[in-house]
């Protein structure tokens, strides 16, 4: 496990933010949402503490203790004030190395995931986006909500956790502690015994099987999902997934990620709602992953204006293949990623997620600075080319009902 210590002025307050490498991309595929039930479960009770225990010694220091599965990692989170940090950061060691996964909290869990999977399915968009997800990548590893499925859920018991949990100490990790915080907290963590064994490092790959090859090797057998429900709101969801973050050209995909979906300044915005008015909501996803990142159009509209509307997110797609961005427009495009990145980075809780999040998959603790310099020499013919590379031949997903389904999918033409 790494160390990073992040001093800033704030009063009182310390953030902590702990990434474990490889989070639901990992999940056995009869075991979907796996990594997320043992992450909320590992908070119900860990080393000499059972759940009530824990939740008396969080809430009494009047802190934050949360732990959450997504794709590439487990992020585990304390916030807390700094005098606390010696009670409460043994909590998290106990965690990765003596998770309790108590049998009645293990089902505790189960009954809560699956009311939020249904939850979930009780959104129109999210129906949309898993659709476009299962047609993109197939049953790969990036092909599931990091919930899991409810079939899955249902199935999976303590031993099947057992093995799952004992691979956490194996893994590679990232502790960023952000604020102000006690003189040589790092040689407290090293040495302190609920920190046992996390600290060294470990390469032996038999102990520990990672999945980092996310290649998928899933063909889709079609570029449109569709899903028809008694609504008359239509979803559209048009992307492809695209390259690793570490990738050269990702950041000429953020800057159009930035051109396209971000402010009213935005191509969407200008030309889905302020000139033709055809959507309640529209806005482009582009997300952090490790590996094959989904890039998203998405917009929300009425019947009437549906096929109108698929015209002109095709418009737009072809547009920042087709065409360079203007010199204005690219100088704009510019000032928004270094807003986009200032944005993300007020709160020491920010601050630390964000650093143990790109430490955790590969980055160097420079990154930003690194992007933030190589921005002023990007040019719009370098990004029309990565938009030639990257995203031709978007998939689209559309939610709506079976009138607006039949029109719709005779009109898709890409």
């Amino acid at each position: 496990m790494r160390i990073i210590l992040d001093k800033i002025n704030s009063k009182t307050t310390m953030s902590a933010k702990l990434w474990i490498e490889d989070g639901s991309r990992n999940d056995p595929k009869d075991k979907k949402g796996i990594h997320q039930l043992l992450s909320s479960t590992m908070l119900r009770g860990c080393g000499p503490y059972n759940n009530k225990q824990i939740a008396e010694i969080v809430e009494n220091s009047g802190a934050n203790l949360n732990c959450d599965t997504y794709e590439d990692g487990i992020l585990i989170s304390l916030k807390c004030v700094d005098i606390d940090a010696y009670r409460l950061l043994p909590l998290i060691g106990w965690m990765i190395t003596k998770p309790l996964l108590q049998i009645d909290q293990i089902e505790l869990e189960k009954d809560l995931t699956i009311k939020a999977i249904k939850r979930q399915k009780e959104s129109i968009y999210q129906l949309a986006f898993d659709g476009w997800r299962k047609m993109v990548y197939g049953d790969g590893p990036y092909g599931h909500d990091p919930l899991g499925s409810i079939d899955d859920i249902n199935k999976i018991n303590k031993e099947h956790l057992l093995p799952i949990a004992s691979t956490l100490i194996y893994r590679k990790k990232n502790l960023v502690i952000s604020g102000k915080f006690p003189l040589n907290l790092d040689n407290f963590i090293e040495n302190a015994i609920p920190f046992k064994g996390i600290t060294k490092n470990y390469t032996n790959e038999k102990m520990y099987k990672k999945n980092n090859k996310i290649e998928a090797i899933y063909k889709q057998k079609s570029t449109i999902f569709t899903r028809s429900l008694n609504t008359k709101q239509v979803i559209l969801l048009l992307g492809k997934s695209t390259i690793r973050y570490d990738n050269d050209s990702d950041i000429l995909l953020r800057l159009l990620s930035c051109y396209l979906g971000y402010g009213m300044s935005s191509l969407l915005f200008k030309i889905l709602r302020e000139k033709y008015g055809v959507v309640y909501e529209a806005g482009l996803y582009h997300p952090i992953r490790e590996n094959q990142t989904p890039f998203i159009m998405h917009a929300s509209t009425t019947e009437e204006k549906a096929i109108f509307t698929l015209q002109l997110l095709e418009e737009c797609w072809g547009k920042i293949i087709y065409s360079e961005i203007s010199p204005e427009e690219l100088e704009l495009v510019k000032i928004k990623y270094r807003g986009q990145m200032a944005h993300s980075l007020q709160s020491i809780s920010q601050r630390a997620e964000h650093k143990a999040h790109l430490l955790g998959i590969g980055q160097t603790m420079d990154h930003d600075e690194e992007m933030l310099l190589r921005l002023e020499n990007i040019t719009s013919k370098e990004i029309k080319d990565a938009a030639n590379k990257y995203l031709k031949n978007p998939l689209l997903s559309v939610c709506s009902n079976k009138e607006i389904i039949q029109k719709i999918n005779k009109n898709w033409k890409i």
